[in-house]
């Protein structure tokens, strides 16, 4: 347990302000600029400090201070060194109007606040707060708004912060140090820093949306005047290829949009192909063809041999209920008329056209018979029932 005293204070300047020798203690403490005060264990600061009216900067941090001391009677300062203490609230800095640097980090607040006051504050750096499991470092509204035209770094690093949508209205700022907390949202994460038109620098390392596709060209593309990403310097020609990109891409997509729109009415091309299913490929049938004409053998003469055939079967019912008989079981015989001097049979079995050539006279008959056996032979698929053509 120390208390601030003033001998404590004369032994915390440098060497270039130290007491003179005939120079009393209240003029050498009021012309005071620098206190050097960290690590002295300390946890009270008394009146004593009132006495140093010229104090610009005060380092107070690595100590035991449960509050932020009084210091209505220093409205000099600019820079206060308050980080890894024991500090709860933040209080008793509406005096410090000319505050421009405050440095809170390390001690154990849950609300920004008291802060309204500071309309000159340009630098905020408050991160690892340590605090209740489960809680989270918030921001009180009126005090985000009143900083706002002024803020131009802030550092909430470290606070279990879910959401950066508070500081939205920090249009100003310079830097941002958001690392190690708990950031999953890309578009917010676009909304908020794509306002902030004069951000350099951005540290976002240590959120889970760090590890998303494309995270660093994503955030390039959103902070168009960023230089440096999570301390690591952009080049202009990584920029300018991103945005070019990006650019490219926004075209396309209003152009869809617009073709979109465009055929979106009752009849329009766009909602024939919303609503119209795939088309498939259904497979053709199989090519007829029209007519067939026996090879080597006359149309005329081929239709006058079916005549005398079916005009034979039709004078004989035993021999044309036998061949019907025959149909049924799979085999077709019929004998064509002895037209050439010799007997010709045909034979339809199980789709497959044979004919037979009967008992031949000479080498003369044998010429004129052969060239229509072949021909018949011949038959289409659907003359012959079968798959397909059969030769001798």
């Amino acid at each position: 347990m120390v208390k601030l005293t003033i001998d404590l204070i004369a032994r915390g300047t440098s060497g270039y302000t130290k007491k003179k020798r005939d120079e009393s203690m209240q003029h050498y403490l009021k012309r005071l600029t620098h206190l050097y005060l960290e690590d002295r264990c300390i946890d009270e600061v008394g009146e004593d400090l009132s006495m140093c009216r010229n104090l610009t900067v005060l380092y107070l941090y690595d100590n035991q201070l449960l509050r932020i001391p009084t210091l209505h009677h220093n409205q000099h300062l600019t820079m206060l060194y308050l980080q890894n203490n024991d500090i709860h609230k933040i209080e008793n800095l509406s005096p410090l109007t000319r505050l421009t640097k405050l440095y809170l980090g390390g001690n154990c607040i849950t609300v920004i606040e008291g802060l309204d006051k500071l309309e000159n504050l340009q630098e905020l750096h408050i991160e690892n707060q340590r605090m209740p499991p489960g809680e989270k470092l918030l921001f009180d509204p009126r005090t985000m708004r009143a900083i706002s035209s002024s803020l131009q770094v802030l550092n909430i690093a470290g606070n279990n912060l879910d959401s950066i949508r508070d500081i939205e209205c920090l249009r100003n700022l310079y830097q941002l140090h958001a690392n190690d907390n708990l950031l999953t949202d890309m578009k917010e994460l676009a909304h908020v820093i794509g306002g902030m038109f004069r951000l350099w620098r951005l540290d976002l390392m240590g959120n889970p949306l760090c590890h998303k596709a494309k995270y660093r060209d994503r955030v390039i593309v959103m902070a168009k005047n960023i230089d440096v990403l999570d301390g690591k310097e952009i080049s202009e020609t990584s920029r300018r290829f991103l945005h070019n990109w990006h650019d490219a891409r926004e075209v396309q997509k209003k152009r869809r949009e617009e073709n979109l729109r465009k055929g979106s009415g009752e009849f329009g091309d766009g909602a024939l192909l919303r609503e119209l299913p795939p088309v498939k490929d259904h497979p053709r049938p199989p090519h007829k063809i029209p007519g067939y004409m026996m090879p080597g053998l006359p149309r005329k003469q081929f239709d006058e041999i079916l005549a005398r055939t079916n005009s034979n079967l039709a004078e004989d019912p035993v021999q044309t209920h036998s061949a019907s008989m025959k149909t049924r079981s799979g085999i077709l015989r019929s004998k064509l008329p002895d037209i050439f001097g010799t007997s010709l049979s045909i034979s339809l079995k199980r789709g497959s056209l044979s004919v037979d050539v009967g008992a031949v006279s000479s080498r003369a008959d044998l010429q004129r018979v052969l060239p229509l056996s072949r021909s018949l032979t011949r038959l289409p698929q659907h003359l012959s029932g079968g798959g397909g053509n059969h030769f001798l």
